[in-house]
């Protein structure tokens, strides 16, 4: 049984793994109405709010799966990458049950944790091409096996996730952006609003997200904003928030082609396999169009079931499991947590980006 725990945001989440693949508890406590009134995630909030819950939020995640601390084998908390001070609060937590059970301790990169979720849920083999797209990464990489990761390309400014959430800002739908923008726009007409697709004809696999948010702020406050409350108003918001999902979707779906090209010369995989996780692969809209992508190019495609998809403990456990099944001992207690942890540390940042990877 390993303990998983996830504290790299605004959700505070335990979960008990064991290594044959069972979720036996997946506890998670959400801190959307701390910071709703802020318009985003406030870190230090978000680092008070864990400290408060991380105690009962890891008793409920022990007795859901009906087990005492005594009955871990191991414990695995996000090192990074995150808001340092959630981070913090969920690493030292876990260095302490290490401590006081003498049980190994997994200091999990929270990238990894989503890169191999695919494998818990779909038993997808080793290499395949993943798509992490999340409210703070947007990347494509080539998944060779646990730490072994190869970077095509990752995002220039924004992150698709950040995309959403403020644009359903500037839309006045509140927070989470994601969820409330795929709701608004199920009653909504994608083709209402010419929206841009960046880096569409571009070479490479590279993305860019900051100049759909000025061109939902120009639409909105050209066409929206004018208008009198009511439903012509929640019309066109609804047409807006559509015409943004399918850009978005369509933006993330010609850019993984591209990544599914050069996978295929760089790997010799009969049907290989095309998994998205994180957040934004939640939207059902996003998935249905790299789910084309993936049928055109010859790829199997393989999502997390939503609940997967969103920062979680099980995808953290479950990080750890596949690090100990590969010959990993586990990290020592001197591990530092890092608030930047790229998943290809050879990657070289593309041109015109600054040093965030």
């Amino acid at each position: 049984m390993f303990l998983g725990i996830e504290t790299s945001c605004d959700e505070t989440a335990a979960a008990v793994v064991s290594t044959d693949g069972q979720i036996c508890a997946n506890i998670i406590a959400s801190q959307i109405d701390d910071h709703a009134r802020h318009g985003g995630v406030v870190p230090e909030v978000a680092a008070r709010a864990h400290l408060t819950l991380i105690d009962e939020v890891i008793e409920k995640a022990l007795a859901e799966a009906g087990i005492r601390m005594g009955d871990i084998s191991a414990v695995a908390a996000t090192g990074g990458p995150g808001l340092i001070g959630g981070v913090l609060v969920g690493t030292v937590t876990a260095k302490a049950i290490a401590l006081g059970g003498d049980i190994p301790f997994y200091g999990v990169n929270h990238l990894e944790g989503h890169a191999l979720t695919a494998r818990l849920t779909g038993n997808v083999p080793f290499p395949y091409l993943m798509l992490l797209v999340s409210g703070g990464h947007t990347q494509l990489l080539a998944v060779r096996g646990p730490g072994d990761y190869i970077r095509y390309g990752t995002t220039l400014d924004d992150a698709a996730g950040e995309a959403f959430d403020k644009s359903a800002q500037i839309l006045g739908l509140g927070m989470p952006g994601g969820p409330r923008i795929e709701a608004a726009a199920r009653n909504g007409n994608d083709q209402a609003f010419v929206l841009p697709r960046p880096l569409e004809n571009k070479p490479g696999c590279h993305f860019s997200f900051s100049g759909m948010k000025t061109a939902i702020r120009t639409a909105y406050h050209n066409d929206i904003a004018p208008l009198p409350e009511g439903e012509e108003r929640n019309a066109s918001v609804a047409d807006l928030a559509a015409s943004l999902e399918r850009a978005i979707a369509d933006s993330l779906g010609s850019r993984s082609e591209r990544a599914m090209r050069r996978f295929a010369e760089d790997h010799d995989v009969a049907r290989p396999a095309f998994v998205v996780a994180g957040g934004v692969g939640a939207n059902a809209k996003v998935r249905s169009r790299l789910e084309e992508v993936a049928e055109k190019r010859g790829f199997a495609f393989h999502a997390p079931p939503p609940g997967l998809c969103t920062d979680n403990a099980v995808m953290i456990a479950w990080a750890a499991i596949e690090r100990q099944k590969a010959g990993d001992a586990g990290d020592e207690l001197d591990f530092t947590p890092r608030p930047r942890w790229p998943l290809d540390p050879d990657a070289v940042p593309p041109a015109g980006r600054g040093v965030r990877t």
